[in-house]
């Protein structure tokens, strides 16, 4: 996963301003107590992170593969 496409991902799954939110103030124990931002930041890869992400905010399994990627086009 790009970091482009976890992005997207965060904005599709939670909206782009509580997308913000989330990743810069939720500390996260499965990235030793750090936000998604800072995971980022810290060469912690995107597929990890959204993963993280997702468990510590409730997401279904079934919206955690595929998401992030650009439609295909016609």
């Amino acid at each position: 996963m790009r970091l482009s496409e976890f992005r997207r991902a965060v904005s599709d799954e939670f909206g782009a301003a509580y997308g913000r939110v989330l990743t810069g103030d939720l500390v996260i124990a499965e990235l030793s107590d750090r936000t998604a931002d800072e995971a980022l930041r810290q060469g912690v890869s995107a597929r990890e992170v959204w993963l993280a992400l997702c468990r510590a905010s409730g997401v279904p399994e079934s919206r955690w593969h595929g998401v992030g990627l650009p439609s295909p086009r016609p």
